[in-house]
C-alpha cells in the first residue's frame, strides 16, 4: 500500500526536478513533492552539472515541467544553466528559490527567463503553491521580491525597436499585465490553453522577452497595453 494518498485522477502530477546542494532542504523539498499535493520529484540534485546531464539523456516524456533550483551551487550557478535549461526542455517552467534577494540576481534570473523567485524563508505551503502557479503560467514571487520586480525589470529590459501586436496579443498581454495565469487566460479568451500558449510564445518573440514578467515590464515601459 502506497504511503502517501493518490493525486486526484483528473490531474496529471506536475513533474518537478529540484537542484539544491544543502541535503536536509532538498531532502525537505523532496517530501513536499507528493501526489496528495499534485506533485512528483522523480530527480533531485546537489548541482547543476548532475541535473544537465540527466537533462540530455532522458527521453522527451520524462522532461520536467518545473525545475525548482537554488541559485548558489557548487560548480556553476543556478542562473549560469537557466539557457541551458530552456535550450533542453523548452516547456519547462524555471523556478528560483535562494536565500538571494539582492536586485542583480532577481534581475539576472527573470532576464533570463525563471518564471518565479521564491526566497528560502517561504512557508513550505508557500513553495508547493507558488510551483502550482508556476506551472499554471504565473510568475509567482516571495514578497520582499515582487514589491520591487516591475520597477526593476522595466530598467532592465533593454531597448528595443517599436513592436506591432495583433489585437489578440495586445489583450493576451494585458491579462498578463493583470496578474493571470495562463489557465486563467485560456478561460477569459473561451479557448484552449494549447492556442494562449501558441500566442503567447509569438508575443514574446515579437517582444524580444523570455517569461510573462518581463514581458509584463516591457509593457508598462513602453506602454503597449
Amino acid at each position: 500500500m502506497s504511503e502517501e494518498p493518490q493525486a486526484s485522477v483528473q490531474e496529471k502530477s506536475i513533474k518537478v526536478w529540484v537542484v539544491e546542494d544543502h541535503d536536509l532542504l532538498r531532502r525537505t523539498l523532496l517530501r513536499l513533492c507528493v501526489p496528495s499535493r499534485g506533485l512528483e520529484c522523480p530527480h533531485a540534485f546537489g548541482n547543476a552539472e548532475a541535473m544537465l546531464k540527466e537533462l540530455k539523456a532522458v527521453d522527451k516524456d520524462e522532461l520536467p515541467d518545473l525545475l525548482l533550483t537554488d541559485v548558489g551551487l557548487p560548480g556553476r550557478s543556478g542562473l549560469e544553466v537557466i539557457g541551458d535549461v530552456r535550450e533542453l526542455a523548452p516547456d519547462c517552467r524555471i523556478l528560483i528559490l535562494t536565500v538571494f534577494e539582492d536586485e542583480k540576481k532577481i534581475g539576472a534570473a527573470i532576464s533570463a527567463g525563471a518564471c518565479g523567485y521564491l526566497l528560502k524563508t517561504a512557508r513550505p505551503e508557500e513553495i508547493v503553491a507558488a510551483i502550482h502557479e508556476a506551472a499554471e503560467g504565473g510568475s509567482p514571487m516571495s514578497p520582499a521580491v515582487a514589491s520591487r520586480v516591475v520597477q526593476l525589470l522595466a530598467k532592465l529590459t533593454k531597448t528595443a525597436e517599436p513592436v506591432s501586436l495583433s489585437p489578440r496579443e495586445k489583450e493576451i498581454l494585458s491579462l498578463i499585465v493583470d496578474g493571470l495565469t495562463a489557465k486563467e487566460i485560456a478561460e477569459r479568451l473561451g479557448v484552449s490553453i494549447h492556442t494562449t500558449d501558441t500566442h503567447t510564445r509569438h508575443l514574446f518573440k515579437k517582444l524580444d522577452v523570455h517569461s510573462r514578467a518581463a514581458a509584463a515590464a516591457r509593457a508598462l515601459r513602453d506602454r503597449l497595453v
